[in-house]
């Protein structure tokens, strides 16, 4: 599945389907594996897990080896995922045993195609996992809720999975085999968090274009720092494209100066008014914004490989005859590819709150009130105190962006000796990048009042132009103090609804 067709199910409801083929091939790997399984030493199917794997398990007591580690596992703390990513995890466990590489039986995966099309969500506490046997935790809660057990939340209610299952017909998984093992063995969840991060983070990017070229207008910037001949010699992608997509954003534009045509005026004066080249914040967005593009969309490569991996331990493979032991289940891709996504955001939310102190500061914009401040300055207080908000929260963001991906703790009786921190390193993604919707809330509220202040409306690009009456239809002009946390916050429903598709 590519990254698109994996957004149409989470985030345009199209249904999952189940193709014949799938079924077939999963049900012949567990046919195979059944067959295969007697009298060998098969890692979590005729032994103990992890240390205790030097353990044989009778085979009178196989089933119930499959529902202990369901049950043992299912010990997360903290807050609950939100449903959304747990669908996506759901998603990546599907995906996996689409490839009949796990010896699984099939009802596990139209099971897991019933609970994402009926928006049936297993309580994940976020906390639990190191990421190196796979989210053992976080997908023993998901595995202790399709056969029956544990919490969901459904339409809109955290209720007993086994009233919803009953109330919608849906039979518990039974494990037979491998069940249990295989649903809690992978980066599932890590992966589907990071599928949601990029998700959002592809569109913070789109927004930090949008507010680079207006914050540009309303400074009335020279236009050469956008030209593709200046920026192509850089030799980065990431810089070429944000460069060319700010010129299509700013076409038509009446705001921004034309270097070619000023610079070859004569000019009289010894001190020139205007700013002969704008802050860095305004002037440098590609150099800025570029290598987060690159960011990005190599992280997109790492996500969707992960994503169609076979993730778990032990692999069947039905072409070779055997059963493979091994480490896919190891999460550092991710852990590492979060902790680049949450820099590389970071950074983003940084470039914002610059700019939105440049709209602010009087003394270096030159052209604005402070704090773009409409009414009588002393009295009331324009977005003063929004600014500190941004700048509090572009500051956690920074706390943030230290690494998970190397901060490894041996568990496990040492067996887990060297592990990857995925989910975590997913967790603390997510966390920035919801921050970072906040400062970008912020930004373009006083966007918009910045373009008011000056009375610029009709000189914006198109494209600026319908930004402007989007966020005005949200946040009117101002003049009095209000309060603004519901400004801010519809202003961020409003960012992450919207569909740019700029990059």
């Amino acid at each position: 599945m590519q990254l698109s067709e994996i957004e149409n199910i989470l985030f345009d409801g199209k249904p999952l389907e189940v193709s014949q083929a799938a079924k077939e091939t999963m049900s012949n790997s567990f046919g195979f594996l059944k067959e295969f399984a007697k009298d060998k030493i098969i890692y979590g199917i005729t032994t103990g897990f992890g240390p205790m794997a030097q353990y044989r398990v009778d085979d009178e007591d196989i089933r119930a080896l499959q529902y202990n580690i369901i049950r043992s596992h299912s010990c997360g703390a903290g807050e609950p995922f939100p449903e959304l990513y747990v669908k996506a995890a759901m998603l990546a466990r599907y995906h996996t045993f689409v490839r009949g590489k796990s010896g699984v039986d099939p009802y596990a995966l139209e099971l897991l195609q019933t609970f994402i099309n009926k928006g049936i969500y297993p309580v994940i506490p976020q906390h639990g996992s190191v990421g190196a046997s796979g989210d053992l935790v976080q997908l023993a809660h998901m595995a202790l809720a399709l056969i029956g057990e544990g919490e969901v939340f459904y339409q809109g209610e955290r209720r007993a999975t086994a009233d919803v299952m009953k109330e919608l017909g849906i039979t518990p998984l039974k494990p037979t085999l491998r069940e249990g093992l295989a649903l809690n063995n992978g980066t599932a969840m890590m992966t589907g968090v990071g599928i949601v991060n990029l998700h959002y983070a592809k569109m913070l990017l789109d927004y930090a274009l949008i507010a680079s070229v207006m914050i540009n207008e309303i400074a009335g910037s020279y236009d050469d720092f956008m030209a593709k001949e200046l920026n192509d010699l850089k030799n980065h992608e990431g810089q070429s494209v944000i460069a060319e997509k700010m010129l299509q954003v700013a076409k038509d534009s009446s705001c921004m100066r034309k270097r070619t045509v000023e610079m070859f005026h004569h000019h009289e004066e010894k001190v020139f008014t205007h700013k002969v080249q704008p802050y860095y914040s305004l002037r440098c967005v590609p150099q800025i914004l570029g290598p987060i593009y690159d960011a990005f969309k190599f992280t997109e490569k790492i996500l969707i490989e992960e994503f169609n991996a076979v993730d778990d331990n032990p692999v069947v493979d039905m072409d070779t005859q055997t059963v493979y032991h091994g480490g896919n289940f190891h999460g550092d891709y991710i852990s590492f590819e979060m902790d680049k996504l949450k820099i590389a955001t970071t950074k983003l939310a940084v470039l914002m709150e610059r700019q939105l102190n440049y709209l602010c500061h009087d003394r270096i914009n030159g052209i604005l009130p402070p704090f773009l401040n409409l009414g009588t300055l002393g009295l009331t207080y324009g977005i003063q105190a929004m600014q500190f908000t941004a700048c509090s929260t572009t500051a956690e963001c920074q706390a943030l962006s230290n690494s998970m991906y190397v901060h490894s703790i041996p568990n496990n009786n040492d067996n887990q000796d060297v592990v990857s921190m995925g989910t975590n390193s997913a967790i603390l993604a997510k966390r920035v990048i919801d921050n970072c919707y906040q400062v970008m809330a912020i930004h373009y509220i006083a966007l918009v009042q910045a373009v008011d202040c000056i009375n610029i409306q009709d000189k914006l690009s198109p494209f600026t132009r319908g930004i402007y009456d989007e966020v005005r239809q949200i946040v009117p002009k101002f003049i009095e103090d209000t309060p603004k946390d519901a400004d801010i916050q519809n202003v961020i429903d409003y960012l992450r609804n919207k569909k740019t598709n700029i990059l």
